[in-house]
């Protein structure tokens, strides 16, 4: 009896900060097994329309959630990375569709298909074959992206490139190396230039181009037992924001264009702002131009949202091969160039936590006990995004194989009866 209380209090309380329930009660006594923090925020394309936002941004030290602290978003990263892409393609430094082998100055292939080429394209709609079974973020600093690609286990064994869905991060530490490489930049670097500062967004990738006042003000992250497991900053920026070396040092003097694309963790190390996500939705609900200042050109974003690849039963996995939250199948079933497309009407698929079949893209994220949306409508001109932290275990969705708190903060949906 006593879970199932506990299970009732916390849907009131993800209620109670969707429908904007005074829950000062519930912000001063967080239980471990509650949402720690959640914020939404809806907008157009020009500007906020609604925020929403409780609990703690730091539970140890009292600092209470707005929707400018910035958060790790999780796979909503690849989202933002694939707009950096996007503007190199634009300034033809990248070619969505050529071999990527020559720019990364290593061979780049299926070992059971070596003569299909790899292409930009490929990774980041993840037909590319590559699996995390090797790994993806582990790299130190001074080690070779290659390492892991050359690892047969990095493989999808069954199936061509260019052939099937599978979701894998490290397609990303790839695409990470190929923009160093045709920039010559380290790629956290060039994410402030390309995509963050002209957005005008407070926000980086693992923290290195973060100033110190931004980093004061990360969203901590906690586990199932309330244990502080990521970004826990005590008012600073970490000492060390990457992979120390094989060696333990951590000077980023060692860094090499395209030699480790993971080093600022591409795939989902983006620290970020509900109110930045909104930026990013501003950018593609306006077809490239945010504050009347064109960013990408329409056809860019059209090449983002795709979709790259549609769902048919066959020809992919539907799910996330982890545990990371994202793996009940039907969550995948169309997806563009780092883009999901939601609400796919074909059997199995169950890609709708908004419940309402209206056609939706974006990208969601899931990481050490956080939940986070960014979708889009552009029919309405009107998008959401939101997080939650704190809910590693969170349950199952009600109608969608998003789970139960991911329902509530998309749409606003009734706790159920």
């Amino acid at each position: 009896m006593g879970h199932l209380i506990r299970y009732a209090v916390w849907q009131l309380a993800v209620a109670a900060a969707i429908l904007l329930i005074p829950a000062v009660a519930f912000a001063d006594n967080v239980r471990a097994d509650e949402p720690v923090a959640r914020v939404r925020v809806a907008f157009d394309a020009e500007r906020i329309v609604d925020t929403q936002a409780l609990g703690w941004a730091d539970r140890a030290r009292g600092r209470k959630i707005s929707a400018d602290d910035p958060v790790r978003i999780a796979s909503i990263s690849k989202l933002v990375t694939a707009i950096g892409v996007m503007r190199l393609v634009e300034q033809g430094k990248l070619d969505l569709d050529a071999d990527v082998s020559k720019l990364l100055g290593w061979r780049l292939r299926h070992p059971r298909w070596p003569d299909e080429p790899i292409s930009l394209r490929l990774l980041l709609s993840h037909q590319s074959s590559l699996t995390d079974a090797a790994g993806y973020y582990q790299i130190p600093l001074d080690g070779s992206l290659q390492d892991i690609t050359d690892d047969p286990r990095a493989w999808d064994d069954a199936h061509k490139p260019g052939t099937f869905f599978r979701y894998a991060n490290l397609n990303f530490p790839l695409v990470a190396s190929l923009m160093e490489c045709a920039s010559g930049e380290r790629f956290d670097k060039l994410m402030q230039r390309l995509v963050l500062q002209p957005l005008a967004i407070d926000g980086c990738f693992n923290w290195e181009s973060c100033s110190v006042a931004t980093a004061s003000r990360a969203v901590v992250l906690y586990d199932a037992d309330g244990t502080a497991v990521r970004d826990d900053n005590q008012g600073s920026k970490p000492d060390c924001s990457v992979n120390r070396s094989s060696k333990g040092d951590c000077d980023l003097g060692q860094w090499w264009p395209g030699r480790n694309g993971a080093l600022f963790s591409p795939q989902g190390g983006l620290r970020i702002s509900a109110n930045g996500l909104a930026r990013i939705g501003h950018l593609l609900l306006g077809k490239g131009v945010v504050d009347g200042k064109r960013v990408l050109s329409t056809a860019s974003v059209r090449e983002l949202i795709g979709p790259a690849w549609n769902y048919s039963g066959t020809n992919g996995i539907s799910f996330e091969e982890d545990d990371s939250g994202q793996g009940r199948k039907g969550f995948f079933c169309r997806y563009g160039l780092a883009v999901q497309t939601l609400a796919t009407r074909r059997p199995g698929c169950r890609d709708d936590p908004f419940g309402d079949g209206i056609e939706r893209f974006g990208h969601a994220g899931s990481a050490y006990g956080m939940l986070a949306g960014l979708w889009l409508d552009a029919r309405s001109g009107r998008g959401v995004a939101y997080f939650a932290t704190g809910v590693p275990d969170a349950p199952a969705g009600r109608h969608s194989a998003f789970t139960e708190v991911e329902e509530y903060l998309s749409g606003g949906n009734a706790p159920p009866q």
